[in-house]
């Protein structure tokens, strides 16, 4: 299907992320070992994002630079960048020449294998991006219009109960960058994103992921989400069919589809889990089905 990761920790060059290892997410384009019957490589496109300082004013307009979210200055805030491609990302130079000039202190890749009948092209690799947030999506959805679909009504009526009206609208899934499961996740998902707070309907980004894959299984059981989830600080990811390993130190956080080389703290995320990760912490807990009692 795809392969992605997440990275949190000190400033690392955006483009060694993708290279980084003897199995790096750019080999596991061409040499993936685990995809479960989701393919054999992963070669339809890819993309990475990284984050980056502004200033409010400029939020809108950012500029082309590429400071890491550690050095915000006080009244700045931290946006998502992304670079993506729909060639492999093998034939791309701009992963060494280019991406490697951008440092971070959080990164999230993507390699694309697309679904079959699904378009081949730049707007529907991901990494999603808004605001603060990056969205990564491996697996797939089938019937994906109509589960999609199906999932927001419920979604919407859900909190309408709880008193958060019109926070859904299944026409805005008309935005989607691009006519894909994965593309139009991110849609549903950024606006679960837009109503998190402590007491809110959402009361995490963790809730958002679990509530996401909830509603698309409740319609879709068959559904692969392998969910990755990043803002700057922490990653979020869910684990449906695909795999997912985990290499936390006190110091950074990785989450991958394959582990990128060969050190013996990786750790195998099980089926089912929403995983929260960020240097220090790795929290692993069953996949949740509610807006409350998951993972911060």
């Amino acid at each position: 299907m795809c392969r992605h990761l997440g990275y949190v920790g000190p400033a690392v060059r955006v483009g060694e992320m993708l290279t980084a290892g003897t199995h790096s997410l750019r080999t596991q384009a061409w040499a993936p070992r685990d995809m479960r019957g989701g393919g054999t490589i992963n070669a339809d496109g890819f993309g990475v994002a990284w984050w980056r300082a502004v200033e409010p004013a400029d939020t809108q307009h950012p500029s082309a630079t590429g400071e890491p979210p550690g050095g915000a200055a006080a009244g700045s805030t931290v946006i998502a960048s992304r670079y993506r491609n729909s060639a492999p990302i093998w034939t791309d130079p701009a992963v060494e020449e280019v991406l490697t000039q951008l440092h971070s202190t959080a990164v999230l890749g993507s390699i694309r294998s697309a679904t079959v009948g699904m378009p081949v092209e730049r707007a529907a690799c991901a990494p999603f991006t808004s605001a603060q947030w990056a969205f990564s999506h491996n697996g797939s959805v089938p019937s994906w219009r109509k589960v999609i679909t199906a999932a927001s009504s419920d979604l919407d009526n859900a909190a309408t109960r709880f008193g958060a009206t019109r926070l859904f609208e299944t026409i805005q899934l008309l935005e989607a960058e691009s006519p894909t499961d994965a593309a139009t996740l991110w849609v549903l998902l950024r606006q679960l994103l837009t109503a998190v707070s402590p007491d809110g309907f959402v009361d995490s980004p963790g809730t958002a992921l679990g509530l996401l894959a909830s509603g698309v299984l409740k319609h879709a059981p068959a559904a692969r989400l392998n969910f990755l989830l990043g803002d700057g600080e922490t990653l979020w990811a869910t684990t449906v069919h695909h795999a997912l390993s985990a290499l936390v130190t006190d110091t950074f956080a990785v989450l991958a589809s394959e582990p990128y080389d060969d050190d013996p703290n990786w750790r195998s995320i099980p089926d089912r889990s929403l995983v929260v990760a960020s240097p220090g912490k790795l929290t692993i807990d069953p996949l949740p089905d509610s807006t409350k009692g998951a993972s911060r």
